[in-house]
């Protein structure tokens, strides 16, 4: 059965995105816990945490991702920046745990002012704190793939490796692929080659037992154009046939697979939503 859901709001009351993606028509969801631009102005009341887990099991939406904001830099050349990032990734790791979330989702920072090893040895560092610190029960921290745009880490399974290695392969910690950054990092997920190439490449670094989330997303950015932008499903180069191979390829098509394509009505969310299932369902014909 595919595992299908979107990025959607929290505005109003943070469960109310239960109500959006349930209207959605989505199996799985994502969201941000909190402003994604800005630093924690403070938290989740017990109440609305405790209404939006009883919505999520009403709705059987599962599993659920929160995204870290996007300010936050776990590989922060800047000490007093670091320790900001470390103490507030703490608290959204408490409260998606709180909030019954199987993940939260994070880009891995930027090394900007270092060396792409000391930015390394950063996140290394930031995590160890942060899940000692924080004991999630349930949520697992997964580590999302960039497209290598400036000093960004994470656009080589490589990286996520030097990580995994030196937190001894915790099982708090796993993978989050994004298709769009994928391409945009140079590899070639568009064609059964490049796709099994990137498979085998987790595998090698990682294992794919780690991998537990798939963002889909289509880019009309070139090949290794190291530039992070989304577009529609099917309208970018990876194209309905590159999507058609990740949606029934053997070790993904049983992820839950979450779209963060652009959006400024519901309608744009119906019509991603649509075409995956129009991909999915027509090889099962």
């Amino acid at each position: 059965m595919l595992k299908l859901g979107c990025h959607v709001s929290i505005a109003g009351k943070i469960y109310e995105a239960v109500d959006r993606a349930k209207g959605l028509g989505c199996t799985t969801m994502q969201i941000f816990a909190r402003n994604p631009r800005q630093w924690r102005k403070g938290g989740l009341a017990k109440e609305d945490i405790k209404i939006f887990k009883e919505k999520l099991k009403k709705a059987k939406i599962s599993p659920v991702a929160v995204h870290i904001p996007y300010i936050l830099n776990l590989a922060s050349a800047k000490n007093s920046f670091h320790k900001i990032t470390i103490r507030e990734f703490t608290q959204d790791l408490i409260e998606a745990d709180e909030l019954g979330a199987d993940f939260l989702v994070t880009h891995m920072g930027s090394y900007k002012g270092t060396t792409e090893k000391l930015g390394l040895l950063k996140i290394v560092k930031a995590l160890k704190k942060i899940l000692k610190n924080a004991a999630p029960k349930k949520t697992k921290v997964l580590l999302e793939n960039t497209s290598g745009s400036g000093h960004w880490l994470g656009y080589k399974f490589s990286h996520q490796k030097f990580i995994f290695e030196r937190m001894d392969w915790p099982e708090s910690v796993g993978l989050c692929l994004d298709t769009a950054h994928c391409y945009a990092a140079g590899y070639d997920i568009s064609n059964s080659e490049g796709l099994n190439a990137v498979i085998s490449e987790i595998d090698e670094e990682v294992g794919l037992k780690y991998l537990e989330v798939i963002h889909l997303n289509d880019t009309k950015e070139k090949l290794g154009s190291l530039k992070d932008r989304h577009c529609d499903i099917g309208e970018g180069n990876i194209g309905e046939k590159g999507f058609d191979l990740i949606l029934h390829h053997k070790f993904l098509r049983t992820l839950p697979f979450i779209l963060e394509t652009p959006k400024e009505t519901d309608e744009d969310d119906i019509r991603n939503l649509n075409l995956v299932k129009k991909i999915y369902n027509d090889k099962l014909e």
